[in-house]
């Protein structure tokens, strides 16, 4: 439920070193309206390569939190020869067992029944009581800004997204993980006990891929630890770039 504005400190700090490219993903922030087929991981995907080859981008070092997480490794496994390499943020390859897919598909399913038919004050309220942002709810001021920010999104747009993206829709990339061509950085916060397990496992199945596990953290490493998570994105530059 981000949208670009979300890295205007990532961004700015490192763009006095970096063209930074900074998209809305479909249905989130400006980009609205899009064809059907965009509101899909593989949608997503090649949407971003059209954008590369507008500003005329052969390769770059693709970043992305959770669903952007995903993504950027979707793009790195399916569109290798456009990306340098990954900076993973509390992401995973997908849910690999089919039962489980489906039926987070349709929790997905009633989420997004919830964002077209029901109060996004109440939703966007519920979704950060989720045990997965228990880090956050410490800190009252930082959960309200989140919410004030995510007020900005259109429902039925998320609602989309949810659909087309969720992890109950996106095929498992687990099996694809030993092909990855580029070197990758995944990171999570030590207090995100789910997505730590989630990134170990990932290392284990990729040489190409290192974790970071930054401490004092949650789900949301960006916002609960902006400086280590810089340090985190540098490094990840620097290898790929080495690479």
């Amino acid at each position: 439920m981000g949208s670009a504005e979300d890295w205007d400190r990532v961004a700015g700090t490192l763009s006095a070193d970096f063209f930074c490219i900074v998209p809305d993903l479909p249905g989130h922030g400006a980009s609205l309206g899009l064809p059907d087929e965009t509101y899909t991981i593989e949608g997503a995907a090649r949407a971003v390569v059209r954008l590369l080859d507008r500003l005329g981008v052969l390769c770059a070092t693709v970043a992305g939190y959770s669903m952007g997480g995903r993504l950027a490794l979707y793009l790195a496994l399916r569109h290798p020869e456009r990306c340098a390499g990954l900076f993973l943020e509390s992401a995973s390859p997908g849910i690999e067992d089919s039962e489980e897919r489906a039926a987070r598909r349709d929790a997905d399913e009633a989420k997004a029944t919830r964002l077209e038919s029901g109060d996004f004050e109440a939703f966007l309220r519920d979704w950060y009581r989720k045990p997965l942002f228990a880090s956050l709810a410490r800190r009252e001021e930082m959960v309200e800004a989140l919410i004030e920010a995510r007020r900005s999104n259109d429902p039925r747009e998320l609602a989309c997204s949810l659909r087309g993206m969720g992890t109950g829709s996106q095929p498992s990339l687990w099996e694809e993980l030993t092909g990855l061509r580029v070197p990758a950085l995944v990171i999570a916060g030590e207090l995100d006990a789910k997505f730590v397990g989630i990134v170990q496992e990932m290392a284990e199945s990729s040489p190409r891929i290192s974790v970071e596990v930054i401490p004092s953290a949650g789900h949301n490493v960006r916002l609960e630890a902006p400086e280590a998570y810089l340090s985190s994105v540098r490094r990840s530059i620097s290898r790929a770039d080495g690479d």
